[in-house]
C-alpha cells in the first residue's frame, strides 16, 4: 500500500528524531569509572574535543575499558590506564584497539584532567590508552617538554570529579614494581618489595583494577559549566623513536607485555632443581 504524503513525513520525522536520540547517547558527557579503590566521575569535552570522546566512547560501549587495570603510575606526575585487562589469570591481555583518532590539543594537561597516550614522535596515534594528570604537567621545565608541546600536545578530552582526584592521588601513593614492557611502572596494592622478592602471585586483590566505565549522564553540554585552561603552547614533536619523556609519562604503547612474576617463579624453582 502506498503512503500519503503526509504519513511519509511524519514517518521521516520519527526516524530524524530517533536518529537525534542514537546520536546522543554515542555522545555521552559524563562517564562513571568504577574501580577497586571507588567510583567516581569523568566529565568528558564532547563539544571541543569531538573525536577523542567519540573514539574513547567507542571503547566504553564495547566494554573494552571492563576489567581493565591501571598499569603505569609515575608519582607526582600521571595514572594511566585504558591498555591492559585481567580476566583471572596472567598474564594481563592487551586491549584490542581501534584505528588511531586525530589529535586534539585544545586544552591544557592540568591538574585532573584525563588525555590520551599515544605513541612517541606520532601525534595522530591515540588508540585505547589514557592518563589522568596528578598535577599540572603542561609547562616545560629545564629537562623535559610539557605535555602541552611536546609530541604536538597530548589531548585533554575531560575532567575529573573531587572524589576521583581523591582516588587518583591514592593511586599515586602505591608502591610500584617492574613487571616489563609496558607495566615497568606498575602500582599494587597490598603488595610488598618481600612479595615481589620472593614472586609471589598477582591477583585481582594487588591490580588496581577498573571494574566498569558506564555512561551515566548522556546531555551533550554538561561540560558547559567547567572551565577548562586553553592550550597556548606551540607544539613540539620529537623523532620518531627518539626518548622522550612523552614514553617515561604517558607512554609507548607496547602491545606484547608480560608479567613477569610468574616466569621469575619458574626461574626460581629451576635453579633450586639444578643445584
Amino acid at each position: 500500500m502506498e503512503l500519503g504524503m503526509k504519513t511519509k513525513k511524519s514517518l521521516l520525522c520519527a526516524l530524524a528524531l530517533l536518529g537525534s536520540s542514537l546520536s546522543l547517547s554515542l555522545h555521552a558527557t559524563i562517564v562513571e569509572f568504577k574501580t577497586s579503590l571507588g567510583t567516581f566521575e569523568v566529565n568528558l569535552f564532547d563539544e571541543t574535543t569531538p573525536e577523542t570522546v567519540a573514539n574513547f566512547l567507542k571503547y566504553v560501549e564495547a566494554e573494552r575499558y571492563d576489567n581493565s587495570v591501571i598499569h603505569r603510575m609515575v608519582p607526582d606526575f600521571v595514572v594511566q590506564g585504558g591498555g591492559f585487562t585481567y580476566t583471572g589469570q596472567l598474564p594481563i591481555k592487551a586491549i584490542p584497539a581501534f584505528p588511531a583518532v586525530k589529535n586534539e590539543p585544545k586544552w591544557s594537561n592540568r591538574r585532573g584532567t584525563i588525555a590520551m597516550a599515544k605513541i612517541s614522535g606520532q601525534p595522530d596515534s591515540a588508540t585505547n590508552q589514557w592518563f589522568f594528570n596528578v598535577k599540572d604537567n603542561h609547562a616545560s621545565t629545564a629537562n623535559s617538554v610539557g605535555l602541552d608541546a611536546q609530541n604536538a600536545g597530548f589531548t585533554v578530552f575531560g575532567q575529573i570529579s573531587e572524589q576521583g582526584l581523591e582516588i587518583i592521588d591514592a593511586i599515586a601513593k602505591l608502591p610500584r614494581f617492574n613487571m616489563g614492557g609496558a607495566a615497568d611502572s606498575i602500582p599494587l596494592r597490598n603488595y610488598t618489595a618481600a612479595d615481589a622478592a620472593v614472586a609471589k602471585l598477582v591477583t585481582d586483590q594487588n591490580f588496581v583494577m577498573i571494574e566498569s566505565i558506564t555512561v551515566v549522564d548522556a546531555r551533550p553540554n554538561t561540560a558547559a559549566g567547567l572551565a577548562p585552561v586553553a592550550n597556548t603552547t606551540p607544539p613540539q614533536v620529537e623523532v620518531p623513536g627518539e626518548e622522550t619523556e612523552s614514553e617515561s609519562s604517558s607512554g609507548s604503547m607496547n602491545l606484547f607485555v608480560l608479567l613477569l612474576l610468574p616466569l621469575a617463579l619458574l626461574r626460581r624453582k629451576w635453579a633450586k632443581a639444578t643445584h
